[in-house]
């Protein structure tokens, strides 16, 4: 698991740790499973306070990304969670509003929207 943070991003440090987890999460890079670095261990490796990684971690979990026992650390869950598929559900949508706004711009139809939805689809 490699997370990178920035001094110039907007975003405060436990969001930046927050994102880059639930973006391996959900492009595969860390699987269904996976036992996550305890809290103490990621602050050490990223450089940051336990305080930090604990808000990171406890976000991910109330999303429905990781699950915390006591003693066994956080695990990654599985992508047929409720929340996680709402998590992806909302990346498809914002990802279709952004397609669906640039054909607008340009005069595209309907139709050829879903043309181009169904070739994608096929490949």
């Amino acid at each position: 698991m490699k997370i990178i943070i920035s001094n110039h991003s907007e975003l405060p440090i436990y969001a930046q740790i927050k994102e880059q987890i639930k973006e391996q999460i959900l492009n595969g890079q860390i699987p269904e499973g996976t036992v996550l670095p305890s809290i103490r261990s990621l602050a050490k490796d990223v450089g940051v306070s336990v305080i930090t990684t604990t808000r990171a971690y406890n976000d991910l979990e109330q999303e429905g990304f990781i699950a915390t026992m006591q003693g066994k650390g956080s695990v990654v869950l599985s992508k047929d969670n409720n929340m996680l598929k709402e998590q992806f559900l909302m990346r498809i949508e914002q990802g279709i509003e952004t397609a669906v706004e640039s054909a607008r711009q340009i005069g595209m139809t309907k139709n050829e929207i879903i043309h181009i939805i169904d070739s994608v689809w096929d490949e």
